[in-house]
């Protein structure tokens, strides 16, 4: 199972990287994009919450570490107003790109 990360500027401006077992997130996330704290909460929480779930069903256990993550920026999350702006600054790695058809 691939593993990603996404990095994250806050609203006051500091970058922070977060770990997924699975690409997932970027069905949920976009790269270049800014979300307002609460968006970004629901959306990230929500791709790490289908990200254990595919490790649970590859593996048969839950991933700690997706709970983890979401753990992490639930709490930083914490300290800015909802509709603050949170600008995705890279998906690691990359989508592969689809072959032409």
């Amino acid at each position: 199972m691939p593993e990603m990360t996404f990095t994250v500027r806050w609203p006051e401006g500091a970058p922070v990287g977060y770990y997924s077992p699975s690409l997932v997130v970027h069905d949920f996330l976009t790269a270049g994009t800014q979300y307002t704290v609460g968006d970004f909460v629901h959306r990230s929480v929500t791709a790490l919450d289908h990200a254990t779930e595919r490790v649970r069903a590859k593996f048969g256990f839950a991933c700690t570490s997706a709970r983890a993550t979401a753990e992490q920026i639930r709490f930083a999350a914490s300290a800015f107003p909802a509709d603050a702006l949170v600008e995705i600054v890279a998906l690691e790695p990359p989508l592969p790109e689809k072959a032409p058809s």
